[in-house]
């Protein structure tokens, strides 16, 4: 199965939420089945390996993803975390995580889904209680909902990814520019 799972968020937990993509549009989600959820913890790096996920365990992670995505919009809003999200996210990342065990040729972690969740939940407290929170921004991209953390010198970065967003605006520029039509980037 080929995935394109895009880790240009700075942080798993960011990552994670943005496998629901173009939210204010078309929403094109990321995690459609269980095999893709299995697919992102594994390419994450989170996990070496996942025993199959379930029907059951998707919707969880996919209510996981929603909570981090609502924390993450508190914070960049200044506003007071939503209660039901810290709910979810803390009742994940309080679940057992996988533990990494050496092997003949090096390092290695085994998880279930619900370990492989919990490591992600985990990494969202810590970037929402930790000061990286301060770094958040939204992709510049209108059709974007990418969240990053920009540690970028003064704070400049405007894209989720040069390889996604990035490029494709500075395309969409150079042709506007050679037509002599104006280019909106968002600022948010």
């Amino acid at each position: 199965m080929e995935n394109k799972h895009i880790f240009a968020c700075g942080d798993h937990a960011l990552d994670f939420a943005a496998t629901l993509r173009a939210r204010r549009s078309s929403r094109i989600e990321m995690l459609a089945t269980p095999a893709h959820l299995d697919a992102w913890y594994t390419e994450s790096g989170l996990v070496d390996s996942v025993t199959p996920s379930t029907a059951v365990g998707l919707e969880e992670a996919r209510a996981v993803r929603e909570a981090v995505y609502r924390l993450v919009t508190d914070r960049r809003e200044n506003a007071l975390y939503d209660k039901a999200a810290v709910a979810v996210v803390n009742d994940a990342a309080r679940r057992p995580t996988a533990q990494p065990q050496l092997t003949p040729p090096g390092r290695r972690t085994t998880a279930t889904p619900q370990q492989a969740l919990s490591a992600v939940a985990r990494r969202a407290v810590e970037l929402l209680g930790g000061p990286q929170s301060l770094l958040l921004k939204e992709c510049g991209n209108p059709e974007c909902t990418c969240v990053y953390v920009d540690r970028s010198r003064g704070a400049r970065r405007q894209w989720c990814g040069m390889d996604f967003c990035g490029n494709r605006f500075k395309a969409a520029a150079y042709r506007a520019r050679k037509k002599g039509t104006p280019v909106a980037v968002g600022t948010r």
